[in-house]
């Protein structure tokens, strides 16, 4: 008797559309609070890369803009939306990106949007799109003029972190808040051990892919248009490297010399660890510490790519019995946890998960941070603290206090010293504007610990 034949169960078809998959990914940011990139892998899962680039374009434009599409939204209702019907708040914010700065065409920004409301089962709310959206378009100069009155709508920030960055740059903000809307440049760092930044940048104008150099910055170059780093001559042997102009700084300030026991303090996901090594032609004994075992595995990842490797810790600073061989170091990199407000553009899901009272309890776990390292530096030795943070009350008001209750620190002055062009100096340490040269925010802040 012949067996019984297995019954074959079709697999599902994805049948989303791209936009629905950009919707899920805002969704997941505005309603769920996770990060955007976590979400747009999840939302990019299967894709081709052409309809990938779409999603990822279409998620990252409406959260950059996404407190200014909020405000618009609250705008055109005429009573709040309900808790269970958020989606289409956030529904609605999507099409209004497409309208006022997603390039789509209108009418087809108002019919897409329309139809996404069918597609995630909402066909209720397809009158509530038409009537928003088409205001929106046959309102647009009054729009444009409350939008330019606003500087929660301009800059398209929340009011807090708004009034926050006016309080530290008050004569740059506007600047500042500026650049915050416009997508980062991709910047690169060359493997100087490896060859000079005048041989890469004729290597990758050979490869159709032209850059400028730094005008301070020896390792830098900008590239004109972003690129895939596999298209990167030079990327995967480690003689180029992805890294803001400004985070570059890093290694050229606590400048490691060859033989240094140096400790790279929150090292994921290891750009300034790789950086660091550069520097020092690879004769450093580098521990990079990181609390997160996964993202350790980054910096793994990255050091193999360069031909280094370092003592590789997952351990909290403070628990020293767990991972210190009770031997100072002669160099601390200490790039603490914070805010972000300076790699805004890069993750523009930082304007709606990041709250005001986040920054107390940052400084706070600063603060502890940078105690703890310091035990762990030898008399002469130096410790650079930065932040990818705009705000003062993670940067000067941390390391300020510090250095006047600790008898054997002295701050170096960076910005005499060593020369940033454009930098602001601080009581203590210097900040970098967002967009200068085209670099993230940054604060770095140069201690060297006195002997008896």
């Amino acid at each position: 008797m012949a067996g019984k034949q297995k019954r074959v169960v079709p697999s599902r078809v994805d049948s989303r559309s791209p936009r629905q998959r950009a919707l899920e990914a805002i969704e997941r940011v505005v309603l769920q609070g996770q990060s955007l990139t976590r979400a747009v892998d999840l939302a990019t899962e299967g894709l081709a890369s052409r309809d990938a680039a779409w999603v990822q374009a279409l998620a990252y434009t409406t959260l950059r803009w996404y407190p200014q599409l909020q405000g618009l939204v609250d705008g055109f209702l005429d009573r709040p939306l309900r808790k269970k019907d958020a989606v289409i708040g956030v529904l609605l914010a999507q099409g209004l990106a497409e309208v006022l700065h997603f390039g789509t065409r209108d009418h087809a920004a108002v019919r897409e949007t329309a139809e996404l409301a069918r597609e995630i089962h909402r066909p209720g709310a397809v009158g509530l799109i038409n009537a928003v959206l088409r205001r929106a378009l046959r309102e647009q100069d009054t729009l444009a003029t409350g939008i330019e009155a606003d500087p929660v709508l301009r800059y398209a920030v929340p009011a807090w972190l708004l009034e926050a960055i006016r309080d530290a740059w008050p004569e740059d903000w506007q600047a500042l808040l500026e650049a915050s809307t416009l997508p980062a440049p991709m910047t690169l760092r060359v493997n100087l051990q490896r060859g000079s930044r005048e041989a890469a940048l004729e290597a990758l104008s050979a490869a159709g892919t032209p850059a400028r150099p730094h005008p301070a910055l020896s390792s830098a170059l900008t590239l004109e248009e972003p690129v895939d780093v596999a298209a990167l001559p030079g990327f995967s042997d480690g003689a180029l490297s992805v890294q803001d102009a400004s985070a570059q700084w890093a290694g050229q300030l606590l400048d490691p010399r060859p033989g240094e026991r140096v400790l790279d303090a929150c090292a994921a996901p290891g750009g300034k660890t790789g950086h660091l090594l550069e520097r020092a032609g690879g004769e450093l004994d580098l521990t990079a510490l990181d609390n997160d075992p996964e993202r350790l595995e980054q910096v793994r990842e990255n050091l193999d790519r360069l031909g280094f490797d370092a003592h590789r810790v997952a351990a909290d600073l403070e628990a020293t019995d767990d991972w210190w061989d009770g031997e100072a170091f002669d160099a601390i990199l200490l790039d603490v946890p914070c805010s972000a407000t300076g790699v805004i553009r890069r993750h523009p899901d930082i304007k709606t998960l990041r709250r005001a009272e986040d920054i107390p309890r940052l400084a706070a776990e600063q603060a502890r941070l940078l105690a703890g390292a310091w035990r762990l530096l030898r008399p002469g030795g130096r410790l650079l603290y930065a932040t990818c943070s705009l705000l003062s009350p993670e940067n000067e008001a941390v390391v300020a206090p510090f250095v006047a209750a600790t008898a054997n620190a002295r701050a170096l002055p960076l910005a005499n010293a060593k020369g940033i062009p454009g930098s602001k100096a601080r009581p203590v340490g210097v900040s970098l504007p967002l967009g200068l040269e085209g670099g993230d925010g940054f604060y770095y802040a140069l201690l060297e610990k006195q002997a008896p």
